[in-house]
């Protein structure tokens, strides 16, 4: 078989906050991948970095009264900490404030201003006079201009939908220092993705295989029909003071965060180049015959679907062979919270003592190669890995290498019996089967695949009960083969494994006594027969319920973010002030099913969505909502609305409600999530 040359990257954890299980869902995806490809012996390099840049991190470092640079060594270490705890396996885990992403990030520049595809245009923005800096959007709050609601970011209302620019903001005031902010204009550099050299690029690339096909349709929405230019120019530059590389050229200039952060992908791996003599040009090279792997979330597809392949592409580069998008994750079937301690992070799990192979194993079980979310059930969480790791697989070893030990000095027997089920673990189409579900991101038809096998394997078992055996004369000799050809079938079930437990897989590689060969892919024609072994140890415990309670525990938080800035902390307390049973009782909270959903011509953020709610007539609701879904994929679903929320006449129509949503606070991207209630519920009905 040829051997392939890949590159994959998972999309780059922001310096401004510790890894937690939803992050982790990309990075064992992405790690049980790549493990994958390097047991077939593909040359497979598995690269990421921590995006280091931005306002967010400048203001954290000044409020901790420290500078950038020590801030994100300081995250450096703990991000590489907590991956290597869950054995994600990076060739090379390196940082955006780096020589090698400055010099990519000005040569991409240089190439696309000599493309003319780059443009200086003065704007007006909203200045902090306290801090003596321009204010991002998302730290510019205010009163909605459209329905009057305190708090608002400078971008979008989420309490009715409205999408605004911040200077439509009434009583509007920095979110850093809460003071009150001035127009001032400035001169920003801006990427031309209006071009129509963009424009038709782009609709030929997101239509010829590098995105999933839900992906492709969600970029063709932003793209639009052929006669159509969606696509706005880009703002690339940020104004100084600002953490990151300034612009060549243009002095207290600066580019914008998302412009160097995918170019980290580029730094990183041209530092383990230099490290290694890997060819970098052989990867990254127009004309590669290399293939690129992005991983990354649905809620970051939109620039690297649109603006990175375009930057690589009028750069001079080679753009990504697919770009893998997967969902978000859910805890119990609700958004991670910190309230309820389900806003889990890495390090508090592995400080609990839990298992980290036991996260891998399940989220693998869960995940599709869809951008489907997924959940992490608790109490399924505990009865799965139970069942499934310790009750099924361990358990055959647990069961028959004590007596290989004890009766046989540790050596299996010469002969196996003839065993149809151990043809089937070593057929060719098995192999060829499971591996393609792995190559196909598929990990939850792989695990049900192999834990099939498995129970084939204890029906074995359970048929020819060693235990008995055992205690019968003369027969030693069947006791000896069934144990053997047993430990064989559990090697094979190993290998099979072996990419989502790689530290378990080498437990019982020592356990077996074998060499790193035999646990590569291509090796399952192998048997050990007559084959000394090791005495067997316990490889895993069980999950005790215990020790959920105690991470749900360890992890609730107040509600006030400690970290936010003095102006935002207020605000944030008083939006938590207790209220009375009777002001609660005067929402009227109702289960709501979306009967249709679509894109409102003219509108870049709202989606207007019709809602069934038990009444004779549904209605109609307009949700600030288009950044986080595709409304194809909305319809049917049940969320929660206020039903009781006076109707407010809007440019598109009359909105007759509005959909409960959670969102983020990171400064960096929208993070909208639409509440979902557990299956069971129905239209109309109250929430109370």
């Amino acid at each position: 078989m040829t051997q392939r040359k890949i590159l994959v990257t998972s999309a780059l954890p922001y310096a401004n906050g510790a890894i937690h299980l939803g992050h982790l869902v990309e990075y064992i995806q992405s790690d049980i991948w790549v493990r994958f490809q390097k047991m077939q012996g593909n040359e497979c390099w598995y690269v990421c970095a921590d995006d280091t840049h931005g306002t967010p991190i400048m203001l954290r470092a000044e409020k901790e009264g420290i500078t950038p640079e020590a801030l994100i060594a300081r995250v450096h270490g703990e991000h590489t900490r907590d991956f290597a705890g869950f054995h994600v396996e990076f060739d090379n885990y390196y940082s955006t404030h780096s020589d090698e992403t400055r010099s990519f990030a000005e040569g991409i520049y240089r190439n696309l201003n000599d493309a003319g595809l780059i443009e200086v245009r003065s704007i007006e923005q909203y200045f902090d006079p306290l801090k003596q800096m321009f204010l991002p959007d998302r730290f510019i709050k205010g009163e909605c201009p459209k329905c009057g609601t305190m708090d608002q970011y400078g971008d979008s209302c989420e309490s009715c939908g409205a999408a605004y620019a911040p200077t439509d903001l009434k009583n509007p005031y920095s979110a850093v220092s809460g003071a009150k902010p001035e127009l001032r204009s400035s001169d920003h550099y801006f990427f031309k993705l209006s071009d129509p050299r963009c424009q038709q690029f782009l609709r030929s690339w997101t239509t010829h295989g590098a995105l999933q096909p839900e992906a492709a349709n969600k970029m063709q929405e932003w793209l639009g029909g052929a006669d159509e230019n969606r696509l706005t120019d880009w703002d690339i530059s940020r104004d100084a003071p600002y953490f990151g590389f300034e612009i060549p050229g243009a002095p207290g200039k600066f580019f914008y965060v998302w412009l160097d952060a995918p170019v980290g992908y580029m730094g990183s791996f041209k530092n383990l180049c230099n490290r290694t003599g890997i060819d970098f040009n052989e990867f990254w090279n127009k004309g590669s015959t290399a293939e690129l792997y992005h991983f990354i979330g649905k809620d970051i597809l939109y620039f690297h679907a649109l603006f990175w392949p375009a930057m690589l592409e009028y750069a001079g580069y080679r753009t990504p062979t697919k770009v893998f998008a997967h969902g978000f994750l859910t805890v119990d079937g609700q958004k991670m919270s910190k309230s309820r301690g389900t806003f889990i992070t890495a390090e508090s799990y592995l400080q609990q003592g839990l298992n980290p192979e036991w996260l891998r194993y399940y989220y693998a079980a869960k995940l599709n190669g869809t951008m489907e979310d997924i959940d992490l059930n608790l109490d399924d969480f505990v009865a799965r890995v139970n069942s499934d790791l310790i009750g099924k697989y361990i358990n055959i070893a647990s069961r028959c290498a004590g007596f290989i030990s004890k009766r046989f000095d540790g050596r299996l027997s010469r002969e196996l019996p003839p065993s149809e089920l151990l043809r089937k673990l070593k057929a060719p189409e098995t192999w060829k089967k499971i591996g393609l579900y792995y190559a196909d991101r598929d990990y939850g038809r792989a695990i049900r695949e192999i834990m099939l096998l498995a129970d084939e394997v204890n029906q074995y078992v359970d048929s020819k009960k060693p235990w008995n055996l055992a205690k019968l004369e003369g027969s030693s000799q069947e006791l000896h083969q069934v144990c053997s050809l047993a430990i064989n079938l559990f090697w094979l079930l190993t290998v099979y494994l072996k990419p989502v437990l790689p530290k378990l897989a080498d437990q019982v590689q020592s356990f077996l006594n074998l060499d790193e060969e035999k646990m590569k892919w291509d090796q399952h024609n192998v048997l050990f027969n007559e084959h000394q072994i090791r005495p067997y140890e316990h490889l895993m415990q069980r999950i005790d319920t215990k020790q959920i309670e105690s991470l749900l525990a360890a992890n609730k938080e107040s509600l006030v973010n400690d970290t936010l800035a003095p102006a935002q902390a207020t605000r944030a307390k008083a939006e938590t002030s207790h209220i009375s049973i009777d002001d609660f009782t005067k929402v009227d909270l109702r289960i709501a099913r979306i009967v249709e959903a679509a894109h409102v011509e003219g509108a870049d953020k709202l989606i207007r969505l019709i809602l069934d709610i038990g009444e004779e007539k549904p209605r109609q609701v307009f949700a600030g909502i288009k950044s986080a879904y595709d409304p194809a994929t909305l319809v049917g679903r049940l969320t929660v609305m206020v039903a009781n929320l006076a109707p407010r006449k809007m440019k598109f129509g009359m909105s007759e409600g509005m959909v409960l949503a959670a969102s983020d606070t990171d400064g960096k991207s929208p993070g909208l999530f639409l509440l979902s209630p557990d299956s069971g519920a129905q239209p109309g009905m109250r929430v109370k």
